[in-house]
């Protein structure tokens, strides 16, 4: 590990006193790796992110394994994580998309899942196999069975900013959905730029349309892609509307295996880089935390996206990998 200057810490005003990170790095991130990374490394990275101080921690997916073949393991990983519990408070959301993947989760002991909907027709298409109204009939009583075994639910929604095909997304088009989301029982919603188009005002116009239309901003989280080089700018504005729940990958690893425009996640360690110097509160080691991109880097066999990592760990390679 480099020497680093810490940063100064320099409160701006209305700014959250403390952030919750939704990690995401070991479902969103991993699923879009070309090579399948073995299930003792994905557990032993979820046990270095919760060493690290991460309490959100999204851990696989419910997806039939045909989609998403790079987390058809999750009935082997799942049971591997127990002992994370004895690390701290941790969460272990998973997502699952119908019943049958809630069936799979639940018969594992998740206490905490998440829903996976689209702003626009052609990908929920395209990810979903059905129209935006059918996807949310299919939610419709995962959330419901979910909720009556006191399950934690969180609904994604993805394009909320623009999409690969149909161009930007007006701000009521997503609103309906996010209120729809909303109404079926989730306790909270993540707004995804799936390819990271957003920009700060924008940002702001759909925050304020969702406030109101009666979706508070304590039960919204922000999920931004680095794509242009907006995803820290975007995040600053959402906290600056009071959002305190953001999602973000170890490492600056991810995209969407259905929209082949989406690059990397938000970088956890960018985020708590920028958190700290704004004196916000996230209760994660830095330190730690780029240790552990950068032994996952290892693993991938490339150097990490994050340019936080790449400036605390610049020794850390590939080649340097000994395990």
């Amino acid at each position: 590990m480099s020497t680093r200057t810490l940063p100064m810490k320099v409160p701006a005003p209305g700014l959250p006193a403390r952030v919750r990170i939704h990690e995401v790095g070991a479902r969103d991130g991993l699923q879009n790796e070309k090579e399948i990374v073995p299930t003792e490394v994905k557990a032993e990275f979820i046990r270095r992110l919760a060493v690290a101080g991460l309490t959100t921690i999204e851990a696989t997916s419910f997806v039939h394994p045909k989609w998403v073949p790079q987390l058809a393991d999750a009935e082997a990983l799942f049971p591997l994580l127990g002992e994370i519990a004895d690390v701290g408070d941790v969460s272990l959301p998973v997502l699952v998309p119908n019943e049958r993947g809630l069936d799979r989760a639940l018969a594992l002991g998740a206490r905490s899942i998440a829903v996976f909907g689209s702003a626009t027709e052609t990908f929920a298409a395209r990810n979903l196999n059905r129209t935006v109204d059918e996807s949310l009939a299919m939610f419709e009583p995962v959330v419901a069975r979910a909720k009556a075994d006191r399950a934690h639910v969180r609904g994604y929604l993805s394009m909320c900013f623009g999409d690969p095909w149909e161009g930007a997304v007006p701000v009521a088009q997503v609103v309906r959905v996010a209120k729809a989301l909303m109404d079926l029982g989730c306790d909270e919603l993540s707004l995804g730029d799936t390819i990271g188009v957003a920009t700060p005002g924008h940002v702001t116009a759909l925050l304020t349309a969702l406030n109101e239309s009666g979706v508070t901003t304590a039960a919204v989280g922000v999920h931004f892609h680095d794509t242009y080089g907006q995803a820290l700018s975007n995040t600053l504005a959402a906290l600056q509307h009071g959002v305190s729940t953001v999602d973000a990958s170890a490492g600056g690893l991810g995209g969407c295996p259905y929209a082949k425009s989406a690059t990397g996640n938000l970088a956890t360690e960018d985020l708590v880089w920028m958190l700290d110097g704004l004196g916000i509160e996230t209760g994660v080691d830095l330190d730690e935390l780029t240790a552990t991109s950068a032994w996952l880097a290892e693993h991938l066999g490339r150097p990490s996206p994050s340019r936080t990592v790449r400036a605390l760990a610049p020794s850390s390679s590939p080649a340097s990998h000994k395990e």
